[in-house]
C-alpha cells in the first residue's frame, strides 16, 4: 500500500523525539524498519480525535492511539482552557476533579492528567480509589471545582481507554469551552511545552489531594434523599430478590450499597465478574446493553429464582435490566427502562401531591416519542435535546439558569443512562440501580413483572417499538464509508420510506427541518450536529448519525401503532421494523 507522507513523518518523529520512553521510540522504529506501512498510517495518519465530549481510542503508542503523552496534551488543553476561564471570572485558586475506572492504565492515565494540572498550578483532587462517573460529577461540585477529568471508555473492549472531559456545573463540556478545548488540543505541537510535575512532589506542594470515603458519603447521602417511596423500600425492599453484576468495572461498591441503604438485602452479586478486571474476561464487550454480557447474571437468576438481574458498565453510568415472563428470559431495552421508570415517579409524585405545575424531564431526540406522550398526560414539561448526556445536563444547567422556577424531575436516553436527582450531571448507574429496584418492588408488589407492567402502559399510552442497529466499520476506510453513508441519505429526499408517508425531514447538521406537504423549511433550535431524522406521519421515527465515541454509524428505529388490540399493534411494528432492517441493511451495504 501506499503511505501517508505525513503519517511516516510522525512515526519518524517519535521514534527519534527523546521526550517519549525508549519503549515508545524503540516501538515506532520497529514498524519503521518492517515497512509496516498499513499499521503505520493506522497509528499516524491523523492525530487522535478529540471530540466535543473527549476522546476515546484503542491503547497504544502513536498520534491516533490512547497514551500517556495523547493523556498529557488533553490535560494540558484543559488547563489553558480552566487558567483563561478562572482568570476572567477572578477565580485565584482553581481545581479540577479526576476519576478513573477498571480499564487498562486508567489509574496511571488519571494520576498523569493530575500531574499536568498540578504542572500547571492547578489543584487536582483524585480519588484514592475507581469509582464511576456520577462520583466524578458529584466530585466536581463538591469541590467547587473548574473541570474534571473520568478516565475511562465506557463500555467499549478491553482493547479501548478514554478521556472524558467535565465542565464546573459537573456535566460534559459544552458551548463554547468544548470547542475552546479543542482548538487548545491541536495548537499544541511540541509535547515538551507541556507543563507537569512528579506526582509525589504534587502531593508534597498540596496540588494533588487524594479524595476520600468522606466525599462518597455525601454522594450515597445526596442520592438516597431522592428516593421516590423511601419508607416503602425500607419496609419491603428484602421481598424483591436481585442479581447484580459490575461487569468487571467500578459498580460493586456503590452499588451494592446503595440498594442495602434503601432496604434491598437480597441482593446477589455475580462473583466472577464481581472485582474489578481490565480484560473483562468473561464477557465479549462489557456493555449492559448487550443480553451475552449479562449472560452469567441471567444464569444466578435461574439458579436462585431472583426477581431481576441488573447489571452496568465498567464506569458505571450505564444499566441493563433483565428478568423472566412466562418462563422467558426477556432483555428491556433502554426506553423501555426509562418507560417505566418515569411512568413510575410521574405516578408516585402526582399521587402524593409533589408532581408541581413546573416540573420538567429531559430526553434526547433519539429516545422514544412515548415519553413525551407519558409525560403529556401528567401535565410534565418535555425538553428534547441532541443525543448525550452532555447535551440533557447542558439543558438542565441552562434552565437552572433561566428559569429556576422550574422542578427537575427525571432525565433518560435510549442508551441505558437515567438521571432521576441533581447532584450529578451525567447518567448516574448507582441511583439507577436502586430506582429500577423501587420500580421492580413496587410492581412485584402489584403481582406484575417487569414486562406486565410496560403492558399497562402501553394500553393506556399506545405502543411503541424501538430498534437501534449499529453499523460497525473500523480504521480509515470505516470512517470513509460512514461518511458516504450520511451524504447518501442527506441527499435522499424521500417523500416515503419502508411503506410509511414522511411528514417531516430533519437534518441538524444544515440545522434544518422541512415539512414535506408544505415544503416549508424552518430552523432547528439546536446546536449542529452530524444527524438526519425522519418523522412519519404516523409518529414513527427514524435517525442515523454517526458515532461520536466509536468506529459506527447508529440507526435509531422507532415505530409507533395506535391501531388494533396490543396483540396486533406488537406484531404491525414487528413487520414494520423488518422492513426498515431490510432497507438499512441493503442501503448500507451497497454504499
Amino acid at each position: 500500500m501506499s503511505l501517508n507522507t505525513n503519517a511516516l513523518e510522525a512515526a519518524k518523529e517519535w521514534a527519534t523525539n527523546t521526550y517519549f520512553d525508549e519503549a515508545t521510540r524503540s516501538e515506532i522504529q520497529s514498524l519503521i524498519d518492517k515497512n509496516d506501512l498499513k499499521e503505520i498510517d493506522e497509528r499516524f495518519y491523523k492525530d487522535l480525535e478529540f471530540g466535543t465530549g473527549g476522546m476515546r481510542s484503542i491503547l497504544g503508542v502513536g498520534t491516533n492511539r490512547m497514551n500517556v503523552y495523547n493523556i498529557r496534551k488533553a490535560t494540558q488543553a484543559l488547563c489553558l482552557e480552566v487558567l483563561e476561564y478562572s482568570k476572567e471570572n477572578g477565580i485565584a485558586h482553581p481545581s479540577m476533579a479526576v476519576s478513573y475506572d477498571s480499564r487498562r492504565f486508567s489509574f496511571e492515565f488519571a494520576k498523569e492528567a493530575a500531574c499536568v494540572m498540578a504542572g500547571n498550578g492547578i489543584k487536582a483532587y483524585i480519588f484514592e480509589r475507581l469509582n464511576p462517573v456520577p462520583l466524578l460529577s458529584f466530585s466536581v461540585r463538591h469541590h467547587n471545582s473548574q473541570a474534571g477529568v473520568m478516565v475511562t471508555a465506557s463500555h467499549n473492549p478491553p482493547e479501548y481507554n478514554g478521556y472524558k472531559v467535565y465542565w464546573n456545573d459537573g456535566a460534559q463540556v459544552t458551548p463554547p469551552n468544548d470547542q475552546n478545548i479543542i482548538d487548545k488540543f491541536y495548537a499544541i505541537k511540541d509535547f515538551s511545552t507541556i507543563k507537569r510535575t512528579d506526582f509525589d512532589q504534587g502531593v508534597t506542594d498540596g496540588l494533588i489531594s487524594w479524595v476520600k470515603e468522606d466525599v462518597e458519603n455525601a454522594y450515597f447521602e445526596a442520592i438516597l434523599s431522592k428516593t421516590i417511596s423511601p419508607e416503602f423500600c425500607q419496609k419491603n425492599g428484602r421481598d424483591l430478590k436481585i442479581v447484580y453484576t459490575p461487569i468487571h468495572g467500578t459498580g460493586l461498591v456503590p452499588c451494592k450499597r446503595a440498594l442495602n441503604d434503601l432496604g434491598f438485602s437480597d441482593v446477589e452479586i455475580v462473583e466472577e465478574q464481581a472485582m474489578p478486571d481490565s480484560d473483562f474476561p468473561t464477557v465479549s464487550s462489557p456493555n449492559p446493553e448487550n443480553p451475552s454480557a449479562l449472560q452469567m447474571a441471567v444464569d444466578l437468576m435461574e439458579k436462585t429464582n431472583a426477581d431481576i438481574v441488573m447489571g452496568s458498565d465498567p464506569d458505571t453510568d450505564r444499566l441493563g435490566v433483565a428478568h423472566k415472563n412466562n418462563g422467558n428470559i426477556e432483555y428491556l431495552n433502554g426506553n423501555q427502562i426509562g418507560v417505566l421508570m418515569l411512568h413510575y415517579i410521574f405516578k408516585n409524585f402526582k399521587e402524593s401531591g409533589k408532581l408541581g405545575a413546573n416540573s420538567y424531564f429531559v430526553k434526547t431526540i433519539v429516545t422514544t416519542p412515548l415519553q413525551d406522550v407519558i409525560a403529556k398526560s401528567f401535565g410534565v414539561e418535555v425538553f428534547n435535546t441532541l443525543t448525550g448526556f452532555k447535551w440533557i445536563c447542558g439543558k438542565m444547567n441552562e434552565l437552572e439558569r433561566t428559569n429556576p422556577e422550574k422542578e427537575f424531575i427525571f432525565a433518560t436516553e435510549e442508551s441505558f443512562g437515567y438521571l432521576p436527582h441533581t447532584f450529578a450531571r451525567d447518567k448516574d448507574g448507582v441511583a439507577s440501580v436502586t430506582l429500577m429496584a423501587e420500580v421492580a418492588l413496587y410492581y412485584k408488589k402489584q403481582g406484575l413483572n417487569l414486562t406486565e407492567a410496560l403492558d399497562t402502559i402501553y394500553k393506556e399510552y399506545g405502543f411503541s417499538k424501538e430498534t437501534l442497529v449499529n453499523k460497525v466499520y473500523q480504521g480509515k476506510a470505516g470512517a470513509e464509508k460512514i461518511t458516504r453513508i450520511m451524504d447518501h441519505f442527506r441527499a435522499l429526499k424521500p417523500s416515503n420510506l419502508c411503506g410509511l408517508d414522511i411528514q417531516v425531514i430533519e437534518d441538524y447538521l444544515a440545522g434544518t427541518k422541512v415539512e414535506l406537504d408544505s415544503g416549508n423549511e424552518h430552523k432547528l433550535n439546536m446546536p449542529t450536529s452530524n444527524v438526519i431524522g425522519y418523522h412519519f406521519k404516523d409518529g414513527s421515527r427514524l435517525y442515523l448519525r454517526p458515532s461520536g465515541t466509536e468506529p459506527k454509524i447508529k440507526f435509531y428505529i422507532m415505530i409507533q401503532v395506535a391501531e388494533g388490540s396490543l396483540q396486533e399493534k406488537k406484531e404491525s411494528a414487528e413487520a414494520t421494523t423488518k422492513r426498515f432492517l431490510s432497507f438499512i441493511d441493503e442501503t448500507s451495504e451497497s454504499l
